[in-house]
């Protein structure tokens, strides 16, 4: 089943994980603390309001450490893309947890973080578009952004096996994949040192 389809078949928890999971793997673009988002994974556990962790979560990245954001003042055109696709990320999350908004964040967040790993890539990806990725076409796929789809697909796979038993697993996945990001972009600066 492809990307797009288990998105359609997500119900709002799943939904809401999914982007969030996408998100998740993108903090080393925003800041240090990989632990900034875990209120809102609890929040999902408990089925809380994610409100307040979430303006938490989004004044800590908007306030990351001055060497974070001293690193990206000198990064090339490919990582500030990246960054500004996080940023957008962060500023979609919707303040409450319906389908509507929840899936069409979802599905902007799965896009964003293919396209983040397509730029930070040190290989080419085939496809033209992400777009072709989510339906299924993986040939010639660079290793980052085949990667990113895996977790992606599964997370959705474990949500929807599993509901909130789910989430752990989908929150290791998760964590597994910022550790790679965070390889991919610490590399990257010493590439340019």
């Amino acid at each position: 089943m492809s990307l797009v389809e288990l998105l359609a078949q997500a119900d709002d928890r799943g939904l809401a994980a999914s982007g969030l999971a996408c998100l998740d793997r993108c903090v080393p673009l925003l800041g240090d603390d990989d632990e900034v988002l875990r209120p809102l994974w609890a929040s999902l556990a408990e089925e809380a309001d994610w409100q307040a962790p979430l303006a938490r979560a989004r004044e800590a990245l908007d306030t990351a450490p001055a060497h974070a954001r001293e690193a990206l003042d000198a990064a090339p055109a490919q990582e500030d893309r990246a960054v500004t696709l996080a940023h957008r990320m962060l500023g979609a999350v919707p303040v409450t947890r319906t389908a509507g908004p929840l899936r069409a964040w979802a599905d902007a967040c799965s896009v964003a973080a293919l396209q983040i790993h397509r730029e930070l890539d040190a290989l080419d990806d085939g496809a033209r578009t992400v777009a072709a990725r989510r339906e299924g076409r993986t040939e010639d796929m660079s290793p980052l952004v085949a990667a990113e789809l895996r977790r992606q697909t599964t997370i959705l796979e474990l949500l929807a096996g599993r509901g909130a038993g789910g989430l752990r697993q989908a929150l290791d996945v998760s964590a597994e994949g910022r550790r790679v990001l965070r390889a991919v972009v610490s590399r990257r600066a010493r590439g340019r040192v």
